[in-house]
């Protein structure tokens, strides 16, 4: 018997809670993915993204956990909704087998995959209000582990709670140099001119997957150069524009950090490229 909120029970779900490493310790690691259309977007990045999260991790890969065999199952659940011609928010998340405290009992995993419906099925702009600030209580540690998309998320859960309280839509993280890393729920883009930044990956940010293909298109397009450089808050204000990205937003743009109101043309211009990338993918 366990006891849940006062209540003596001894239900699967709660058993399985009570045992699920991923929220006894946070050992586990997720995608978030766009479906539209019975179609996951970018498809091959993340599963591969999976892979490599899981061997940092060291956790036993099955033998059949194939790019086509995962593919099946996201599409297997989507279609035992009951519109499953719906555009989906799909997030697929592997945690180490239930056993063991610190040390697993053994390194096999369980994945669970869950879905929300989506309004669109394009990133869409929203220019309107958008303030962001740094968040300055805790600090993201720069290096390899930061980067996997780990079901350890306090520091971005606290940050978002901070954002709520003091009206802003969004914060900054940093890392333990005093850098700017990237924003709650998302990768930060730099612009200024023809020049684009991005935190390296090195700095603690998120290996994200709408970074990779913003990266990839920036650098076919003559009238921009892209560097992934350290950005420290102090150049945050000499911006012309600021944007984040992830895999369900697609580009935001940030209209205004402290007395510094930046534009949104460069992210406007991205984000049908992004689009078309998308549909293609």
């Amino acid at each position: 018997m366990l006891n849940f909120n006062g209540e003596l029970t001894n239900s699967k779900a709660t058993s399985f809670l009570a045992q699920n490493r991923g929220f006894q310790y946070g050992d586990g690691v997720f995608e978030t993915l766009r479906v539209l259309g019975g179609k996951i977007v970018f498809w091959e990045d993340h599963y591969f993204r999976l892979m490599a999260s899981m061997r940092i991790l060291r956790m036993e890969i099955p033998m059949d956990f194939s790019p086509e065999f995962l593919e099946k199952e996201i599409l297997k659940t989507i279609e035992a909704q009951e519109n499953p011609q719906t555009n989906f928010r799909v997030k697929l998340v592997v945690c180490r087998k239930p056993g063991g405290y610190y040390l697993p009992q053994n390194l096999e995993i369980d994945y669970l995959i869950t879905l929300t419906e989506l309004d669109h099925p394009f990133y869409l702009a929203n220019n309107l209000d958008y303030k962001v600030e740094l968040f300055k209580d805790h600090y993201i540690t720069s290096g390899l582990l930061s980067s996997l998309k780990s079901t350890n998320k306090i520091i971005n859960i606290l940050a978002s709670i901070y954002a709520q309280e003091n009206d802003y839509q969004n914060c900054l993280l940093l890392n333990e140099n005093k850098m700017v890393v990237e924003a709650t729920n998302a990768n930060l883009f730099w612009v200024k001119g023809n020049q684009i930044k991005t935190p390296p990956i090195s700095e603690g940010s998120l290996n994200g997957i709408i970074r990779k293909k913003l990266i990839e298109i920036i650098k076919k397009l003559p009238t921009y150069t892209l560097k992934e450089e350290k950005i420290s808050p102090f150049n945050l204000q000499k911006a012309d524009e600021l944007f984040l990205t992830n895999s369900i937003q697609g580009i935001q743009s940030i209209s205004g950090y402290r007395k510094k109101q930046f534009t949104h043309v460069v992210a406007d211009e991205l984000r049908g490229k992004l689009n078309a990338l998308a549909r293609l993918s």
